[in-house]
């Protein structure tokens, strides 16, 4: 199976760098709009036969144009969604404390997957990983070719460098996913999953050198 995973479009909480992360959250901004409206052309080549988007209001905001221009349904799921912050929701990401979200993320993506977030609601790694796999195991099964999943950036980066036999921790530490950008996958749930490319930049094995081709967005 080919799949997509796609950041959702730009919202406030972006603008501000805010950790929001609970249920519905969020629109769109405007640009968030027009980043959504544009994913039907970036993905034009694409043979999309699934379309998923989480249960926060952003993911399916932004999966709504390409399911109107493909003819698709959305079926809403909530084990793609973003990782719960626990007691660090609604805290800038760029503050101490806000750090600790990313750096749990990160150890989740180097193994230490029994770690939580702090405070109730909060997550382990180990749990964030089987609701996740269990929207992938779904989508393999139904048989469609090519799937796309309009995600959340915290969510595909740990997803990715535990799952993608090339990526890991390093890669999803250094390789943030700009709204709307896409990460294209191979592989199947018994095989185990390849990326392709990140942001439109190829993906190479993880420690020989990071993505070729084009540079990756850092933003």
């Amino acid at each position: 199976m080919r799949l997509l995973l796609v950041r959702h479009g730009e919202t406030p909480s972006n603008v501000a760098s805010l950790l929001d992360t609970a249920a519905p959250g969020p629109g769109l901004t405007a640009l968030g709009t027009r980043q959504a409206a544009a994913l039907s052309e970036a993905l034009a080549d694409e043979d999309i036969e699934a379309l998923y988007a989480s249960t926060l209001v952003r993911t399916q905001l932004t999966a709504a144009p390409l399911a109107a221009a493909r003819g698709l349904g959305v079926h809403i799921r909530d084990g793609i969604r973003e990782l719960a912050a626990g007691d660090l929701e609604r805290e800038p990401g760029d503050t101490q404390r806000g750090r600790l979200y990313l750096r749990t993320v990160l150890a989740w993506a180097d193994g230490e997957r029994a770690l939580r977030m702090p405070g109730p609601g909060g997550e382990s790694g180990t749990e964030v990983l089987a609701r996740y796999d269990a929207v992938v195991a779904e989508a393999a099964g139904s048989g469609a070719r090519t799937v796309a999943m309009v995600s959340h950036g915290a969510a595909i980066r740990l997803w990715t460098a535990v799952r993608a036999r090339n990526l890991d921790a390093d890669f999803a530490a250094a390789h943030p996913l700009r709204n709307t950008g896409v990460v294209v996958l191979e592989g199947s749930p018994g095989d185990g999953w390849r990326a392709l490319s990140w942001a439109g930049a190829l993906v190479t094995p993880a420690r020989e050198g990071g993505p070729a081709g084009r540079p990756v967005d850092a933003g």
